[in-house]
Protein backbone atom coordinates (compact mmCIF):
# COMPACT_ATOMS: atom_id res chain seq x y z
CA UNK A 1 0.00 0.00 0.00
CA UNK A 2 1.40 3.75 -0.87
CA UNK A 3 1.44 6.02 1.31
CA UNK A 4 1.34 9.55 0.74
CA UNK A 5 2.98 12.89 2.25
CA UNK A 6 1.05 14.85 4.80
CA UNK A 7 0.77 18.25 3.93
CA UNK A 8 2.59 19.58 6.60
CA UNK A 9 5.47 17.89 5.49
CA UNK A 10 5.30 17.87 2.13
CA UNK A 11 6.97 20.24 -0.12
CA UNK A 12 5.55 22.88 -2.61
CA UNK A 13 6.62 22.16 -6.12
CA UNK A 14 10.06 23.41 -7.54
CA UNK A 15 10.00 25.75 -10.37
CA UNK A 16 12.41 25.39 -12.52
CA UNK A 17 12.86 27.37 -16.47
CA UNK A 18 15.51 25.01 -18.49
CA UNK A 19 17.82 24.16 -15.02
CA UNK A 20 17.45 26.89 -12.80
CA UNK A 21 15.04 27.28 -10.04
CA UNK A 22 13.21 30.29 -10.25
CA UNK A 23 10.68 32.38 -7.83
CA UNK A 24 7.02 31.97 -8.80
CA UNK A 25 7.18 35.58 -10.49
CA UNK A 26 10.11 34.37 -12.52
CA UNK A 27 8.62 31.22 -13.43
CA UNK A 28 5.19 33.60 -14.31
CA UNK A 29 7.09 35.96 -16.46
CA UNK A 30 9.02 32.90 -18.24
CA UNK A 31 5.73 31.54 -19.03
CA UNK A 32 3.84 34.58 -20.49
CA UNK A 33 7.39 35.18 -22.65
CA UNK A 34 7.08 31.96 -24.36
CA UNK A 35 3.26 31.84 -24.71
CA UNK A 36 3.07 35.59 -25.46
CA UNK A 37 -0.10 36.31 -23.58
CA UNK A 38 -0.99 38.16 -20.41
CA UNK A 39 -3.61 37.82 -17.88
CA UNK A 40 -6.07 40.95 -18.17
CA UNK A 41 -9.55 41.78 -15.93
CA UNK A 42 -12.28 43.33 -18.32
CA UNK A 43 -15.63 44.60 -17.92
CA UNK A 44 -17.82 42.85 -21.05
CA UNK A 45 -21.18 43.04 -21.18
CA UNK A 46 -23.72 39.92 -20.42
CA UNK A 47 -24.62 39.59 -23.62
CA UNK A 48 -21.45 39.31 -25.35
CA UNK A 49 -20.43 37.03 -22.53
CA UNK A 50 -23.65 34.52 -23.60
CA UNK A 51 -22.62 34.70 -27.19
CA UNK A 52 -18.92 33.69 -26.30
CA UNK A 53 -19.90 30.91 -24.59
CA UNK A 54 -22.76 29.50 -26.69
CA UNK A 55 -20.54 29.66 -29.27
CA UNK A 56 -17.38 28.05 -27.61
CA UNK A 57 -18.64 25.05 -27.14
CA UNK A 58 -16.23 22.39 -25.83
CA UNK A 59 -13.67 25.01 -26.28
CA UNK A 60 -13.29 27.74 -24.10
CA UNK A 61 -15.09 31.14 -24.36
CA UNK A 62 -12.14 33.43 -24.04
CA UNK A 63 -10.01 31.74 -26.47
CA UNK A 64 -13.16 32.98 -29.14
CA UNK A 65 -12.94 36.13 -27.66
CA UNK A 66 -9.13 36.68 -27.96
CA UNK A 67 -9.23 35.08 -32.00
CA UNK A 68 -12.76 37.64 -32.48
CA UNK A 69 -10.13 40.70 -31.05
CA UNK A 70 -7.23 39.11 -33.42
CA UNK A 71 -9.68 39.60 -36.33
CA UNK A 72 -10.39 43.09 -35.71
CA UNK A 73 -6.91 44.05 -35.27
CA UNK A 74 -5.85 42.18 -38.91
CA UNK A 75 -8.95 43.55 -40.51
CA UNK A 76 -7.96 47.14 -39.16
CA UNK A 77 -4.75 46.03 -40.98
CA UNK A 78 -6.05 45.22 -44.09
CA UNK A 79 -8.51 48.34 -44.60
CA UNK A 80 -5.91 50.38 -43.95
CA UNK A 81 -3.19 48.73 -46.36
CA UNK A 82 -6.57 48.47 -49.22
CA UNK A 83 -6.96 52.28 -48.58
CA UNK A 84 -3.45 53.15 -48.92
CA UNK A 85 -3.18 51.28 -52.16
CA UNK A 86 -5.97 52.70 -53.37
CA UNK A 87 -5.26 56.18 -52.56
CA UNK A 88 -1.58 55.01 -54.64
CA UNK A 89 -3.03 54.07 -57.70
CA UNK A 90 -5.50 57.11 -57.83
CA UNK A 91 -2.83 59.35 -57.86
CA UNK A 92 0.40 57.73 -58.61
CA UNK A 93 3.71 59.83 -57.81
CA UNK A 94 4.98 61.93 -60.54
Amino acid sequence: MKSTPSPATSKPPRLRVGLKDVSRDEFSAAVQEKLGKQRVSIMLDGSVIAFFKAKAGDRGYQTLINQALHQAMTGEQIESTLRRVIREELHPAN
